[in-house]
């Protein structure tokens, strides 16, 4: 008699905004047909809504919070790590967290359980980016509060979340930078699988319009405001896609030749995003140690060739002077250096198209599937 197959279930720190990580979550729902989804809280912007129209979607107490409560999810830390401690997923016998957060705080009830986490960065604001994040917070009007906030809980958060990696099974990493932190944090081994991409819905245009563009999270770490300062003191077109908390200073410092651009929920679309790149001179992505940075990717894929600060996910992706331009200094001058040097030099679309073909949305369904289905086996 054939041997049932495991039961795979999937945890996800919380599901609001489309961003990378959930299209990650989206990729193993892929991989791993029928699997659920477990997350914190659950308040989709439209387009992850209809993303996960057939995606079973199961919540945490935090759900229960009254709505307006809930759109504060990120101020609690600490009720996170009890929430995901507190899901039973005893029915399951492999356990895939994908987590930048406290997804991995998921417990295990049986023995022959497998644990299997995906890695987008361990928790930046505890460990890789802490003096970053106690200096700009990101919380607007309330930083002054957050700030007096996070020397006070954060040795008990560190050490709740190194005890949770200890449990984990299986590390995979998102970027060789995150192998990296992974290592240095948490003292484990772990195997690289890149984030997937749609790489086949842009379409590369052979003459390319003379903007550039910057896309993101307007949050501090994200260093948009290093692409602004840039673009206004060249006089150089640059197109901005999406919002956050440092969106009204990005317009406060932007010159005549930068232009904002934001759909109802105040993101980019992903239709704009790809008719944006598929005619850019090129993309600025000035992001401070990026884990990975899946727009990089894209960009590449639409034919626009990468300026990038030389750290994190940035070098697992662009080949300085070949598929971009990569510098090392988060200045206003380096990255307005960096447009120049892009202006001067021919990019082939048709070759940037083909470097991004690595980050293929099916070779990651058949390497985390390998991985997975490796790991059970020894376990078994």
């Amino acid at each position: 008699m054939a041997k049932a197959a495991p039961k795979v279930v999937i945890v996800h720190d919380w599901l609001t905004a489309y961003g990378g990580a959930e299209r990650v979550v989206l990729a193993l729902t892929d991989a791993f047909p029928g699997a659920p989804v477990y997350t914190s809280v659950y308040e989709p912007e439209p387009e992850l809504k209809k993303a996960l129209k057939n995606i079973t979607v199961r919540t945490s107490v935090l759900q229960s919070f009254p709505s307006w409560l809930r759109r504060f999810h990120k101020w609690f830390p600490v009720l996170r790590v009890w929430a995901f401690r507190k899901l039973d997923l005893s029915e399951y016998d492999i356990i895939i967290s994908s987590s930048s957060a406290e997804a991995k705080q998921v417990r295990k009830t049986r023995p022959d359980q497998l644990h299997v986490c995906y890695t987008h960065t361990p928790i930046r604001y505890y460990w890789s980016h802490y003096d970053e994040y106690k200096r700009r917070p990101g919380f607007g009007k309330l930083n002054w509060f957050v700030r007096i906030l996070i020397p006070i809980f954060m040795p008990g958060q560190r050490r709740a979340d190194y005890a949770a990696a200890q449990n984990v099974d299986l590390f995979i990493a998102n970027s060789s930078a995150v192998q990296e932190r992974i290592q240095a944090y948490y003292k484990k081994p772990s195997t690289v699988i890149h984030p997937p991409v749609d790489v086949k819905r842009f379409q590369p245009a052979r003459t390319r319009d003379d903007y550039f563009v910057a896309i993101g999270r307007q949050m501090p770490y994200k260093r948009i405001d290093l692409a602004v300062a840039a673009a206004t003191k060249l006089g150089v077109r640059l197109n901005v896609y999406g919002n956050g908390s440092q969106h009204d200073h990005l317009v406060a410092i932007a010159g005549p030749t930068v232009k904002f651009f934001t759909d109802r929920s105040g993101n980019a679309s992903d239709q704009a995003v790809a008719e944006a790149l598929n005619h850019a001179q090129g993309l600025i992505f000035p992001s401070n140690d990026e884990d990975f940075g899946i727009t990089q990717v894209e960009a590449l894929a639409a034919g626009a060739p990468v300026i990038a600060f030389a750290s994190g996910g940035a070098l697992d992706i662009v080949d300085d002077n070949v598929s971009g331009i990569l510098y090392t200094a988060q200045t206003v001058d380096a990255v307005a250096e960096a447009i120049k040097k892009v202006q001067q030099k021919t990019f082939l679309p048709g070759t940037l198209q083909r470097k991004a073909k690595r980050f293929e949305a099916s070779l990651f369904t058949t390497k985390m599937r390998k991985v997975v289905s490796d790991a059970w086996q020894k376990r078994a």
